[in-house]
């Protein structure tokens, strides 16, 4: 890894962002690129082909397990440090099978933040240490049999209308932001509910919280 280094900070919450990319500018030889939401993110992903995408989990428009998906379905040599409020085993999981390499904790940012983006710039793993404890508690823990998660099984469309219909977004506003049409949301929607067996909005809402999706 050379000395210059591009990286894309992207959190919805303007304080911590401007908190996190102060220390990131400790060294002066990083660019630092800031996104305020997951959709953002990857836009500004495919345009300045970072070294480092740091990714906050819960961000409106498209969070941080999607937008680490699609970054490095765009990007080639990005790699991804996810930033998260929680030790959370389903997080963790998740952002794994999405293809994160590191998940750091935001309340031990300010001491291990510029460790964690070197590791990751240079292809190596980096874990909180209270997430690493999960981690390992998580793989030894003994399994029943397990019913696949019904939303794996939704395909990347219709994980992002998901997230956007449990934040409130009207068909036509989903429509605008995704540059297709309301009948083809609607489509996608039906399909969504059938898949997770939920028959309302509301229960979507519910499904998307516990599914850590949406605070």
């Amino acid at each position: 890894m050379g000395n210059r280094l591009r990286i894309l900070l992207a959190d919805d919450h303007t304080l911590v962002r401007q908190g996190l990319r102060k220390v990131l500018e400790e060294r002066p030889e990083w660019q630092v690129i800031e996104a305020g939401n997951g959709r953002e993110a990857v836009a500004l992903a495919e345009e300045h082909k970072p070294d480092v995408a740091i990714l906050d989990i819960a961000m409106p428009l498209l969070n941080g397990i999607e937008a680490t998906r699609q970054i490095l379905h765009r990007t080639r040599n990005t790699r991804v440090l996810v930033l998260s409020m929680y030790a959370d085993g389903a997080y963790v999981t998740q952002i794994l099978k999405a293809g994160a390499t590191g998940y750091l904790l935001k309340d031990s940012a300010d001491v291990d933040l510029l460790q964690a983006v070197t590791a990751v710039a240079e292809g190596k793993s980096f874990f909180s240490p209270a997430v690493a404890r999960l981690m390992v508690e998580e793989y030894v823990r003994p399994r029943g049999d397990e019913t696949a998660d019904r939303y794996e099984s939704l395909s990347a469309r219709e994980r992002e209308i998901f997230q956007l219909v449990a934040e409130g977004k009207t068909n036509k506003e989903i429509a605008a932001l995704l540059f297709i049409s309301s009948s083809t949301v609607e489509t996608h929607r039906a399909r969504i509910m059938e898949k997770l067996d939920v028959h309302s909005a509301a229960e979507i809402v519910l499904y998307a919280v516990r599914r850590g999706i949406i605070r």
